[in-house]
């Protein structure tokens, strides 16, 4: 039993310092892009949004956000819903990164469009934290993230792919798509089904398919201050 112990307790140790050699791989990589985003202290972003799930009638409308540094996000659009999550897409991406009890793992390389991306696994080490597990596709020319796919425990698994522009510089997307299991995401107060109550068929099946929101941004106006009253209306 004694042996049996031993050679456990090595392996265990082998695995998190293998785990440990590619975190400490991973890292400058991460801080790189991190401190692309730590250029923005706050912005306010003017586009429109278009929202692809199947119970939701919502047209193409415009938006306009507002971000502050270190959580701060608001999203209003002329009429209709979000199901955007909560905080954002860019506090979504900098909460990722802030957060120190993490794991992150080299996961090869892949292909999102035409660009060839660095995968890292970021796996929390805390018990409280609602992420499972982040992939993020990083793409090393211009240290930005290309894709990444969060597994969470109160929203299933979402995606969220970007492309750049004219504001790559500041790690800020011109286009930004959302995608989500509608099955196992938590949709805002408010939403309700298209369908009559007796409709049990058509919610489900409604419900299996895959949800999109685009938003395609038009410009930003960047680190000019955003008051705070803009987060509490």
């Amino acid at each position: 039993m004694k042996t049996l112990f031993r050679l456990s307790l090595i392996i265990l140790t082998a695995c998190s310092l293998h785990l440990k050699a590619f975190s400490q791989d991973m890292m400058p990589l991460l801080k790189k892009v991190k401190e692309k985003l730590d250029k923005v202290n706050d912005y306010t972003a003017s586009g429109t949004m278009k929202t692809d799930v199947a119970f939701i009638k919502a047209p193409i409308g415009k938006v306009t956000v507002y971000y502050k540094k270190p959580n701060k996000f608001k999203l209003k659009k002329d009429g209709g819903i979000s199901v955007l999550p909560k905080g954002g897409v860019t506090v979504t991406m900098n909460n990722i990164l802030n957060e120190k009890d993490f794991v992150a793992i080299s996961a090869g390389k892949q292909m999102v469009g035409s660009f060839m991306t660095t995968v890292v696994k970021l796996v929390p080490t805390s018990e409280t934290s609602d992420v499972v597990l982040s992939t993020l596709y990083i793409d090393e020319t211009d240290n930005v993230i290309r894709k990444a796919q969060t597994t969470t425990k109160e929203n299933g698994t979402y995606e969220i792919e970007m492309s750049y522009g004219k504001y790559l510089s500041y790690g800020l997307p011109s286009k930004m798509t959302f995608s989500f299991n509608t099955k196992d995401y938590k949709m805002p107060k408010g939403v309700t089904l298209e369908f009559g109550e007796d409709d049990k068929a058509k919610k489900e099946a409604a419900k299996a398919k895959k949800g999109k929101v685009e938003i395609t941004y038009t410009s930003y106006t960047i680190n000019k201050g955003v008051d705070d009253s803009v987060f509490s209306k």
